[in-house]
Parts: structure tokens; C-alpha cells; sequence
């Protein structure tokens, strides 16, 4: 298990758990983040993310990337 920011490019990987105080967890899970969902890191720039969730393309930071952890 490891956080969504250190997972490779176009590698797909489930989400196993959101962390987070309850309101940052409520966010990302309306985002579409959700346990065993499969999401894929499309690109990286400067810590800020572009992932595919939920058939979805959605940017994320680097410290939301971190609460999110996939296997």
C-alpha cells in the first residue's frame, strides 16, 4: 500500500483507503475517490496530478494525493 502520489503513470491501481480528517475525507470521495475504485495517474507537473477516476479526469495537489492510498 502506498499514496496515490508515488504510484507510476498510466499504471491502473485500486484505492484501498481515503485519510484524512472527515471533512478532507468527504471531499475526495465526492470527487469520486472512493475504496476500490480504480484509478490511473495520467500526468504529473510540479506536484499537481491529472488522474482518470470513475471514467473521469480529475487535478489534484500533492497533499491530497498523499490521503489517498492504493494497492
Amino acid at each position: 500500500m502506498m499514496p496515490l502520489s508515488m504510484v507510476k503513470q498510466g499504471v491502473p491501481n485500486r484505492i484501498h483507503r481515503i485519510g484524512g480528517k472527515e471533512d478532507t475525507r468527504r471531499f475526495i470521495e465526492n470527487l469520486g475517490f472512493v475504496a476500490g475504485a480504480e484509478v490511473t495517474v495520467v500526468s504529473v507537473t510540479d506536484g499537481n496530478m491529472i488522474v482518470n477516476v470513475k471514467d473521469s479526469r480529475v487535478a489534484i495537489g500533492r497533499d491530497m494525493a498523499n490521503k489517498i492510498m492504493v494497492v
